[in-house]
């Protein structure tokens, strides 16, 4: 098995996520309430069981790096080491911190923070998010560039699989590349229940912020390969990829298929939600093993699947 982690990025959340594993499982019990001492308040009071909170910004990317390293933590008896991770966007957080990049305690008190200032930024520079189904990309772009020329503000942010890509900017422009992509002959688009335009030039001040934030920081060489969102290649230099990825659009699906033509055959989602699962889906073949870990019950089948591989390679 060469096993390919996938890390959860904001969207995945939903009320009560983890509850059940924080109550069965110590290792991931142990690893909610060390971020919760890290964040300055309860995670599972605050975040998880809060209908309001989870949607914010800044609650939500802590509480979704503990739920996937509490998650990784859980499984790394019986998990070989990995090949390789990705993360989508915060999710690259948790890839860095699995494959040793940064520790759980400073990746914790770093995304507290950028959380913070991406939800300053969107606040104060509200957007709106869709996302376009056609595997016409070029063509997507080439609209938006035809847009921005005539001095529209409306970017491509998520190229999530081969198929569909997320559009963000300022709501009345993204509205009318939407009415340009129609025409062009786009016949389905989705908003997303987003108040930023995350990955686009609108979150310039977060990113500026998150510049000075991590001047004094310092990030080990990983132990495994882990992706980039932001280059669609393995992470050379950390600190420089994760400025400019709040920014950048994210290529998630360029990262996948890099990370499957590098061997991987085995991907294991951890985080709320089965949404990069289903993004793989898309992406790579079938003879590559999908699995996902959000909740007690998919948790104890991986880790039985994972045991029995063990047993095989014995």
């Amino acid at each position: 098995m060469k096993l390919g982690l996938l890390m959860s990025g904001q969207g995945a959340q939903q009320v009560g996520m983890g509850a059940d594993l924080y109550a069965n499982l110590p290792e991931y019990q142990e690893t909610i309430d060390r971020a919760s001492e890290l964040l300055g308040y309860d995670v599972m009071a605050t975040i998880v069981n809060s209908e309001d909170n989870i949607k914010q910004t800044k609650y939500t990317q802590p509480a979704i790096l503990a739920m996937s390293m509490g998650i990784y933590n859980a499984l790394s008896d019986v998990m070989p080491k990995p090949a390789a991770a990705l993360g989508l966007s915060l999710g690259e957080y948790s890839a860095l911190t699995a494959a040793g990049a940064m520790t759980f305690e400073q990746a914790m008190c770093i995304i507290k923070d950028r959380g913070a200032y991406m939800q300053a930024a969107g606040d104060a520079n509200p957007g709106k998010m869709v996302a376009v189904m056609t595997d016409e990309q070029d063509m997507v772009v080439a609209t938006l560039e035809k847009l921005q020329a005539a001095g529209k503000r409306v970017y491509p942010a998520n190229f999530n699989t081969f198929n569909q890509l997320v559009i963000g900017g300022i709501e009345a422009d993204v509205n009318d590349a939407m009415a340009a992509l129609t025409e062009a002959g786009v016949s389905r688009m989705v908003e997303l229940p987003v108040s930023g335009a995350f990955h686009t030039p609108l979150l310039q001040t977060a990113a500026d912020q998150l510049a000075v934030r991590l001047t004094d920081e310092t990030f080990n060489t990983p132990e495994f390969a882990v992706y980039s969102n932001t280059t669609g290649k393995k992470f050379d230099d950390v600190k420089a990829t994760l400025l400019q990825q709040i920014t950048s659009p994210t290529y998630f699906a360029q990262a996948l298929q890099a990370m499957v033509d590098d061997g991987v055959d085995t991907l294991i989602e951890f985080g709320p939600s089965d949404t990069l699962m289903k993004f793989a889906k898309k992406i790579v073949g079938k003879d590559v093993k999908r699995y996902c870990v959000k909740d007690l019950a998919s948790f104890n089948e991986v880790r039985d699947m994972l045991i029995a591989e063990q047993e095989t390679v014995q």
